[in-house]
């Protein structure tokens, strides 16, 4: 029974899994309640192994519980070894969400090219080729990014709130950012999908991340929602770490 934490740039996912099944699960945005949870499971589950993934610093707090409770303990970093071939120019300025993502992704669907759009405070595109070869992906900035940017960096806009309905032409200002940032968003995941199935033939998409289950209803390509990629990815790199070291 695996121990999986991932600190994203907004909020911290913890997650038990068993035989590579989530059995519990939590989400939070505060580090004391995070370890609080992690102190608890322990003495609920008989964990064996654990791994944490950081995209910002680590926290002494968590890094305390590990020492104390998990003596198979790996930091996700982009040394490990992967079950997937990565070829990215700078594999040390990949991030550790990325990789992960990608061997998720790989993980479920071993044998097809894929593509792995993670929407959250950023959006990234991972590209892996049926071989298992990770060529490389895109960045842009996530929805939030973009509605907290047009008002930072403008002098009249407003910060404007994600909303289920987006016109495709705003009749006002508020209405103008909803079509321009979410619309935008749109065309801008539907138009990497479409280059890519031009250039691979079939492929398969998965969506992850905060925002996940909001786009997948708008995109005109066929999706697979998964929020737990990064967890499922991670599971993968810990159980692959721990048979061949």
């Amino acid at each position: 029974m695996n121990l999986i934490v991932d600190k994203g740039n907004t909020c911290l996912k913890l997650a038990v899994v068993d035989n590579g099944k989530i059995v519990d699960e939590m989400t939070t945005y505060d580090v004391p309640d995070a370890v609080g949870w992690l102190e608890a499971v322990v003495f609920i589950y008989k964990m064996d192994k654990a791994i944490l993934s950081s995209v910002t610093d680590y926290d002494r707090d968590i890094m305390r519980f590990f020492k104390k409770y998990m003596p198979r303990f790996k930091f996700m970093d982009t040394r490990m070894s992967l079950p997937i071939t990565v070829e990215y120019e700078t594999k040390e300025t990949l991030g550790v969400d990325r990789i992960a993502a990608a061997v998720g992704a790989y993980s479920e669907k071993e044998g097809e090219n894929l593509i792995v759009i993670d929407a959250g405070t950023a959006i990234t595109y991972e590209v892996i080729e049926a071989s298992g070869k990770y060529v490389g992906g895109n960045i842009s900035p996530g929805m939030i990014t973009r509605f907290r940017a047009l008002n930072t960096f403008t002098k009249r806009l407003p910060l404007v709130q994600k909303q289920d309905d987006a016109p495709l032409t705003g009749t006002n200002t508020q209405t103008a950012i909803l079509s321009g940032v979410i619309n935008g968003i749109v065309f801008e995941m539907d138009g990497f999908i479409d280059a890519y199935r031009a250039k691979y033939g079939d492929i398969f998409v998965f969506l992850t991340g905060g925002d996940a289950f909001f786009f997948e209803k708008r995109l005109k390509n066929r999706t697979f929602a998964d929020a737990n990629l990064v967890i499922k990815g991670l599971n993968r790199i810990l159980e692959y770490n721990d048979k061949v070291n």
